[in-house]
């Protein structure tokens, strides 16, 4: 895993946190929804909102996540709002809801049209009641009692490992209603040990491709009587010898990370009707070389190409409007895309990583850039940021090396810690009128950074901000500053001149240290402090005699000129 790789797998893990009146949630910004994650202490009587809102955003509750309040021993009862589409079973694990016996029905524990779990109880045929939304992932995990399960048409999801570890299950009917099935629903069930169940290396329920194993040919094509109507998450994952796959005809979807890690897959044929990319689909197909998404496409999902170093081409159908994080994470051998004419949003890392990304050209409908959203896209050579964008994100221009010249739009009121870090081949920039702050390490190593204006509405210059930019040689310094970052122009060892403005006060440690040519500062009656090491090294710049009011950092003007 690339550096880049490590920096970036753990916002796509983790996302945002969020705690709101004493429950944590996981925020998913860019579909507005909310998870409960851990929360092991809950006592009492627990009602969960159906939104919450975090900042300027509400987002719906529409999960309660692994081990979510697993512990709180002093859980008495919790309501669910309609707004819940899933639920893990170990969330409720060890609570007093679940341990209270009077909460359990003919085996079974149900909250709010919710089936949490089962147990030995259970009647070896088992119907599901009527009007239950949905059933919580391992709900029957591990029965050993249960040899039929009978499901209401108002289900619409078999989650993970639903089934696993069924050892006498022999019958689920995946009837229409079922949209959806998780990974390792079946796992380990009778249903799945049944060896006439599976067809060429796949486990074929109702026409429902749930898994495969290692005795799938190397060029997968179904051809069952009947047409097959659904694929399960993971199905085909980490098949080392499947080369090429047929999705039939029909389907719309591509499921969660269905070919994760077919390291061997060079081709994908995907159908027409195809309107939807789960995430991670594709996910470390490193030979993949042909997928071509349908003209009608209107969902990719995040990470969907993630580490699909080989893919050369790819068309974006005009119906997406997002791409979600990481989609093109590491494609590194892709040279042009053409984005969406409606293109609202380009989430984190999303093509960080394409080293040979030569043009992309962002559309005008484009409201938000995500953090490294093209960090590492080394011969990307221009960029024009649309009037949508109020501030560039963190990094996300990051090692973009050939990168020379940026456009940027009037009403850019920040520029992002890191966004044009290591940016070797920018020579000029135009800061906009309205900017109010230059983040940390902005502009870190642009080694051939020669003009720059900082215009006057500027009030930070954050640390490290023009750090070696060594091409560098006149600085004027914007009269709306107040305090100007530590090493904020470190290592520039071409810059001849700087003039501070009023209302300046504070000089941060080492902010023009070891700048060699450095031979002339226009001092400011409103300056208070230079810091430590502030002109450290400026052997050609004299040792000025400043007011008694200034405060004068230790080795402030250390190998200056006395």
């Amino acid at each position: 895993m690339t550096a880049l790789a490590a920096v970036f797998v753990s916002s796509l893990v983790f996302g945002g946190e969020a705690q709101y009146q004493d429950i944590r949630y996981m925020l998913d910004e860019t579909h507005l929804t909310a998870e409960v994650i851990q929360n092991p202490k809950m006592s009492g009587e627990l009602v969960l909102p159906a939104e919450i809102k975090v900042g300027q955003n509400t987002y719906r509750v529409t999960s309660i996540g692994d081990k979510a309040f697993k512990g709180s021993k002093g859980l008495t009862s919790i309501v669910l709002p309609k707004t819940i589409e899933r639920v893990w079973r170990s969330a409720f694990e060890g609570t007093g809801i679940m341990t209270n016996k009077a909460n359990w029905k003919n085996g079974y524990l149900m909250i709010d049209s919710v089936l949490i779990a089962t147990d030995k109880s259970i009647k070896p045929r088992f119907v599901v009641p009527a009007g239950t939304r949905v059933i919580a992932a391992g709900a029957f995990m591990g029965n050993k009692t249960v040899e039929r399960v009978d499901l209401p048409k108002s289900v619409t999801r078999i989650d993970h490992e639903t089934f696993k570890d069924c050892k006498n299950l022999q019958k689920v009917d995946i009837e229409d209603n079922i949209t959806s099935i998780g990974e390792e629903a079946f796992a380990g069930c009778g249903i799945a040990n049944n060896k006439n169940k599976w067809r060429k290396g796949a486990l074929i329920i109702d026409n429902c491709l749930v898994a495969t194993n290692d005795e799938l040919p190397a060029k997968y094509v179904y051809k069952g009587k009947k047409p097959l109507r659904m694929i399960a998450e993971r199905a085909f994952a980490n098949r080392k010898n499947l080369k090429s796959v047929t999705i039939p005809d029909g389907h719309t979807l591509i499921p969660v990370a269905a070919f994760y890690q077919c390291e061997n897959l060079t081709t994908v044929i995907i159908p027409e009707s195809v309107r939807e990319v789960g995430n991670f689909a594709f996910y470390g197909c490193g030979m993949l070389k042909n997928a071509m998404l349908p003209k009608d496409l209107k969902a990719l999902g995040a990470g969907a190409f993630y580490g699909c170093g080989n893919l050369r081409e790819q068309v974006l159908s005009d119906s997406i409007e997002v791409i979600e994080r990481a989609t093109f994470f590491n494609c590194h051998n892709i040279k042009h895309l053409t984005l969406p004419a409606r293109l609202r949003r380009i989430d984190d890392g999303a093509f960080a990583g394409c080293s040979k990304l030569e043009e992309l050209e962002l559309p005008r409908t484009l409201v938000h850039l995500g953090d490294q959203a093209f960090a590492g896209c080394a011969t990307l050579r221009t960029m024009a940021v649309p009037s949508g964008i109020a501030s560039l994100p963190k990094e996300v221009f990051t090692g973009c090396t050939r990168l020379y010249r940026v456009d940027l739009p009037d009403g850019l009121y920040a520029i992002g810690d890191g966004a044009f870090d290591g940016c070797l081949a920018l020579e000029r920039i135009a800061i906009p009128m309205n900017t109010f702050r230059i983040g940390v390490r902005a502009f870190h190593n642009c080694q051939h950074l020669r003009g720059i204006v900082l215009v006057d509405h500027i009030h930070m210059i954050e640390e490290g901000a023009f750090m070696e930019c060594k091409m560098l040689e006149e600085v004027v310094l914007p009269a709306s500053l107040k305090e100007l970052g530590k090493s904020a122009f470190a290592q520039c060892v071409n810059l001849k001149k700087v003039q501070l403005n009023e209302p300046l006060k504070s000089i941060g440690d080492a902010a023009f240290s070891n700048c060699l040519a450095l031979r002339e500062v226009q001092w400011t009656d409103s300056l208070r402090y230079v810091g430590a090491e502030a002109f450290i090294n400026c052997k050609n710049l004299f040792e000025p005699v400043l007011s008694p009011l200034v405060d004068v950092g230790k080795n402030a003007f250390k190998g200056c000129k006395q």
